[in-house]
């Protein structure tokens, strides 16, 4: 469903025909390209991240994001995210 990628690769022109066309939608986190094939809101993600939702901060195509619109935010091509990790110390 998700996958990140540093390089771009392309499919041969016979699998390009032959498989099932899904849309695929191409984010950038913390300025790594992700792409997922299947729709995928921000709770999503932050989970396939492996990132605990309650310990992040997340900066969703230049604002900050409220956590109470985190669930209400499906991801589109395109979009841009920076994700940071709450630390406390003293």
């Amino acid at each position: 469903m998700f996958e990140t990628t540093s390089e771009n690769t392309a499919l041969p022109a016979q699998d390009k025909i032959s498989r099932p066309q899904h849309t695929q939608i191409t984010l950038q986190v913390n300025g790594e390209t992700h792409y997922s094939t299947s729709p995928i809101n921000l709770p999503e993600l932050l989970t396939s991240l492996g990132l605990n939702p309650r310990l992040v901060a997340v900066e969703y195509n230049g604002e900050i994001l409220h956590r109470q619109y985190w669930a209400d935010t499906q991801l589109e091509n395109g979009d841009r995210l920076e994700i940071v990790t709450i630390v406390g110390g003293g």
